[in-house]
């Protein structure tokens, strides 16, 4: 089991750098001038030659990565050309507030999707697993753009059960649930996705369990129907959904910066948003770094997690 951890964040370190590389390729591959995106457009040829030489910016491209590589390793993920700030400061400042998002979409999906992929198997071959999986799969295809506004459009407008998005000056944690009904929309928003996957990852798992021969055995023994559910099936159902919940990370991340510029949400979505529009590299790299870290430690909890319920899979990579 170590060699097969040492292994795992050894591939880790190897996807993250090669996400860092590919994504410092493609940004510098953009068309324009990053000076004159963050000066304006009627700033001096003077000032755009001195924007540059500060950043480095005439520079070639792998002179620039190597440069920013020794700063990485140095803790310094460079200053905003927007905000005139510290990367890491900014980053510091909204990644609590994506925690929470993040954590409760997600919790949000697991609470619905399991159960129902779980009640879809018992009801396999019957009507209600079409339509409930017909309903989770139309939302899944749906954009999140057109969910949001929908959903802004019918709960905001139409019946005014909740403000359409964040209030400005938001500023820490608490703030989030200083006014929670403007966090139900986007956490209703990310999860919509989540949901159809969870629950048919379920559903699949449950449905090879029951044809086990123990769950046959604990029904013959007489063992009520609510037992054999929870103690035998939901379990073991849980194994490829932990495996999904590793890999939906990335998914998930991405819907948030929809989300985010949508609601005004103060995260880190909506900063990245802002600096793809700038063409703030600094924060874009670093919130690619942090993004990419996240994703690779998620899959690693999740083969963990997946060794912890399943001790088959210990025995065999030890």
């Amino acid at each position: 089991m170590t060699w097969y951890l040492v292994r795992r964040v050894g591939q880790a370190i190897a996807v993250v750098f090669g996400v860092m590389i590919l994504t410092f390729i493609l940004l510098h591959m953009e068309p324009g001038s990053v000076a004159r995106a963050v000066l304006g457009l009627k700033a001096t040829p003077e000032r755009v030659a001195l924007f540059d030489d500060t950043y480095g910016l005439n520079k070639p491209v792998y002179q620039q990565f190597l440069i920013y590589m020794d700063r990485l390793l140095h803790g310094n993920l460079g200053v905003s050309y927007q905000y005139l700030q510290p990367v890491s400061t900014l980053i510091a400042e909204r990644l609590p507030r994506d925690a929470v998002l993040l954590g409760l979409s997600t919790l949000l999906a697991v609470i619905i999707g399991v159960p129902m992929g779980i009640y879809q198997a018992v009801r396999h071959n019957f009507l209600v697993d079409d339509v409930i999986a017909g309903t989770w799969f139309t939302l899944y295809a749906a954009p999140d753009f057109m969910e949001a506004l929908l959903l802004i459009a019918l709960v905001c407008v139409q019946f005014h059960i909740l403000p359409p998005a964040f209030p400005g000056g938001v500023t820490s944690v608490g703030g989030l649930f200083s006014d929670w009904r403007a966090l139900v929309l986007p956490v209703v928003v990310l999860s919509i996705n989540s949901v159809a996957g969870f629950s048919q990852y379920a559903r699949s798992s449950a449905i090879m369990t029951l044809a086990e021969d123990y769950i046959r055995v604990a029904r013959a023994k007489g063992l009520p129907e609510r037992l054999v559910l929870t103690r035998h099936l939901l379990r073991n159902s849980l194994l490829p959904v932990i495996t999904i919940l590793g890999l939906s990370l990335p998914g998930i991340v991405a819907g948030a910066v929809i989300a985010e510029e949508i609601f005004n949400f103060p995260g880190m979505g909506l900063l990245f948003w802002q600096s793809a529009l700038s063409h703030d590299f600094p924060v874009m790299l670093g919130a690619t770094l942090i993004i990419g870290v996240a994703t690779v430690l998620g899959n690693l909890a999740a083969d963990i997690a997946y060794g912890v319920l399943d001790p088959r899979i210990r025995l065999a990579s030890s």
